[in-house]
């Protein structure tokens, strides 16, 4: 006797397993290149004008100035003076041995000491950072940047 074969019914059911595989790996590559898209946003700065800080008569202020050549200049008064010149150094090490003898001085003497740094604007980023870097390896924690009035 032949036997009658059944047919069978179609799967109406859709097979999502490959489809979240390639969902995973998708999920996967956009997580690897997403942090790399990002270069960085445009901003322009607003130009404000700056008043005068409070002066304390206790307290001893060191200008350091950074040229174009990228050599270290500083003052040390009672008040911000950019014209004046006590030294000069070669390098950031230099600079920071100076900065740090002055501030110990400083506190011999009994008088705190503000330090602010002023650099000319065609030196880059990484020099003023390096500078600050560098005082802070030298025992100085605050430090102020001056600016020019537009």
């Amino acid at each position: 006797m032949a036997r009658v074969r059944q047919k069978r019914k179609p799967v109406a059911e859709m097979n999502v397993v490959p489809y979240i595989d390639v969902m995973l790996v998708l999920l996967v590559i956009f997580m690897v290149t997403a942090p790399m898209i990002q270069q960085g946003v445009k901003v322009d700065l607003p130009k404000v004008s700056n008043s005068a800080l409070p002066q304390d008569n206790n307290v001893q202020i060191l200008t350091i100035s950074i040229k174009p050549d990228k050599t270290y200049y500083w003052n040390v008064g009672t008040e911000v003076d950019t014209q004046k010149q006590m030294d000069r150094a070669q390098t950031l090490d230099q600079m920071a041995q100076a900065a740090g003898a002055i501030i110990r001085q400083g506190v011999q003497n009994g008088k705190k000491t503000q330090v602010f740094i002023r650099a000319d604007k065609t030196v880059d980023y990484g020099s003023v950072m390096g500078a600050m870097g560098g005082l802070q390896k030298a025992g100085i924690d605050n430090v102020g940047l001056i600016t020019e009035a537009p």
